[in-house]
């Protein structure tokens, strides 16, 4: 519970505008943004611009964080990476640099990490992400993306840890599918 009650006092003071507490939150995860944001973007300009949004978002937002449902860290960094896709979705693209760790996803996937390593180039697992119905797709990132287990996926989204698991189930096997076709569409 004590580092439950520090992260939302922390919050609660951010929320408040307290400096102190606002660079407290800064010099945790202001690496991590950046080096998030400048692996999105491949900028150091955008990068440092993305830092400066995502903790004005923060910022606003610090009133919302419940450290019941997720730990800071990932609560940042949820922030983070729905500022750098809107932002990317805003100049047309999608991200790259926010890859699953292929050898997690090739067993998940029962797919070889080459397999998967050079579909991930081609972004063809990007993109089956990005297809993925709104729930499949969440829980597969929140697992495979942000290292939640099956049960904190199950209360950060208030369903039942059967429907969690019934949708990371569909989505990898819709993932499947999907670099199956590719692959039999590259022998072509």
């Amino acid at each position: 519970m004590g580092t439950q009650h520090e992260e939302w006092s922390l919050m609660q003071r951010v929320s408040q505008g307290d400096e102190a507490a606002i660079h407290t939150l800064y010099e945790r995860f202001g690496a991590l943004v950046y080096k998030t944001s400048y692996q999105t973007t491949g900028s150091r300009v955008e990068a440092d611009d993305s830092v400066q949004e995502v903790f004005i978002q923060l910022w606003r937002t610090s009133d919302r964080f419940d450290p019941y449902k997720a730990k800071l860290v990932t609560w940042v960094m949820l922030i983070t990476r729905r500022f750098l896709i809107d932002r990317l979705r805003r100049k047309q693209s999608r991200p790259t640099a926010l890859s699953l760790d292929t050898e997690s996803v090739a067993s998940a996937a029962n797919l070889s990490t080459t397999d998967v390593a050079r579909i991930e180039s081609d972004s063809s697992l990007m993109k089956g992400l990005r297809d993925l119905p709104e729930l499949q797709r969440d829980v597969i990132e929140r697992v495979y993306l942000q290292g939640f287990t099956l049960r904190e996926v199950s209360e950060q989204l208030n369903s039942p840890l059967g429907t969690v698991k019934s949708a990371l189930s569909r989505g990898l096997t819709r993932l499947r599918s999907r670099l199956a076709d590719d692959r039999a569409h590259e022998r072509l």
